[in-house]
């Protein structure tokens, strides 16, 4: 990213400490553009979960100088399966490991959140010392000719040029900028479990991202820190929730019961789970919109277009946003412009996977192993997402 910020936009505020608001910080301040985080939470940190870090969202890291500590942190899997629930035949290959860096440059990684979260922190805190209010709940904000003021709940307030909403599916800034725009449940309830690896039998440590595709439900398995954890992801149709809390914990018992007749491996892994450490939440998405900005005021991430995790690209969105917001903010003067120009270059991109992460869901549920065996013989999901996913370069792709 070029290192030149425009005469216009001296000072940007972003709402939300995740990961998409971090990188946005690290983007700009690495550019000469003066940040301020404000994250609602008392503490920093991200909840025990797994996360896939693509060649798209790689390049990013690499771009802002973390690359090397996630791969020293996370793992390196070698390839990325579709399996079907019960035998475990692989429907779909994706090669992983050095083969996907010869294509694409950078690797594909599977991190621990939390691993993630402290990294990105650090980067920003070591280009701005004091760029992350902690105790900070935005309320709502006001804008003008000169600037945009956030508001917070205590009765604070900041002003800066630009204010970027990445307060994730629930976002307050959204909902000024766009009123009401409902959240659907999908039908699905997720589960996660992080089992060590080593209480597995050695025929069940794997070295790959398998995604488990059965009527009704998936579940997606992968390895990381290093290779002594393993991550499990449930996705389990059902007809009403309406808890979305990530911290949610349910009884051992349910999700066995949910994966009754599954592959050993899975069962193994049920297993061996922590009987109180089971989470499930529910899976809820917007429709894509045609506009996420005002005059000074943009989302990013979740807060612009929540995405289901059914392709892995939630994340990756939000870090692709951030780094091009980052060059539409350096590049035009005129916040207004930058704002548009970062959005005309994002709409497209993130509507195709928002809808296709969509489509997964109902890919991966099909009600016959027949039907499924079907499917995936139709697609060759290595050449897809080759095509245009991970291809994408969100620190050099011309912003027109």
């Amino acid at each position: 990213m070029t290192a030149y910020p425009s005469e216009g936009i001296k000072t940007v505020l972003i709402a939300g400490g995740g990961i998409g608001g971090l990188t946005a910080a690290a983007c700009l301040l690495q550019a000469g553009v003066d940040v301020q985080v404000f994250e609602q939470a008392a503490t920093l940190g991200e909840v025990g979960a797994g996360i896939q870090v693509s060649a798209n969202a790689s390049r990013v890291y690499r771009e802002i100088g973390v690359l090397d500590q996630l791969k020293a942190l996370g793992f390196q899997p070698d390839q990325y399966r579709f399996r079907v629930f019960d035998e475990g035949d692989v429907l779909q290959n994706i090669p992983l490991g050095e083969t996907y860096v010869e294509r694409h440059g950078v690797p594909y990684l599977s991190v621990h959140r939390a691993d993630l979260h402290r990294v990105l922190v650090d980067r920003v805190r070591e280009l701005k010392a004091d760029a992350i209010t902690l105790n900070a709940a935005v309320s709502e904000f006001t804008e003008d000719d000169s600037g945009v003021t956030v508001h917070f709940s205590d009765g604070r307030s900041a002003r800066g040029d630009v204010l970027i909403g990445a307060d994730g599916i629930k976002s307050v800034i959204r909902q000024q900028v766009l009123g009401d725009t409902p959240i659907n449940y999908t039908g699905d309830a997720s589960w996660r479990v992080i089992v060590p690896m080593d209480r597995l039998p050695e025929e069940y440590r794997q070295t790959s991202v398998d995604i488990w595709v059965g009527p009704g439900k998936h579940a997606v398995t992968y390895p990381m820190r290093e290779g002594t954890l393993l991550n499990l992801v449930g996705c389990v149709e059902q007809n009403d929730w309406d808890d979305e809390s990530w911290v949610t914990k349910r009884p051992w018992e349910e999700l066995k019961a949910d994966f009754v007749g599954w592959h050993p491996a899975i069962t193994a892994i049920i297993e061996a789970a922590d009987r109180d450490e089971c989470y499930r939440w529910a899976m809820n998405n917007r429709m894509p919109v045609e506009n996420w900005s005002t005059k000074r005021v943009t989302l990013l991430g979740d807060a612009a277009h929540p995405t289901l995790p059914y392709m892995a690209q939630g994340a990756a969105m939000a870090v692709e946003d951030a780094a091009v917001l980052a060059r539409a903010l350096v590049q035009e003067s005129n916040p207004t412009e930058a704002l548009q120009l970062y959005q005309r270059n994002r709409l497209e991109r993130t509507a195709k996977i928002v809808n296709e992460s969509s489509d997964n869901r109902n890919l991966f549920h099909l009600d016959s192993v027949k039907a499924l065996r079907e499917a995936f013989a139709k697609r060759d999901m290595n050449a897809e997402r080759t095509a245009w996913l991970f291809s994408y370069d969100p620190t050099r792709v011309p912003l027109v």
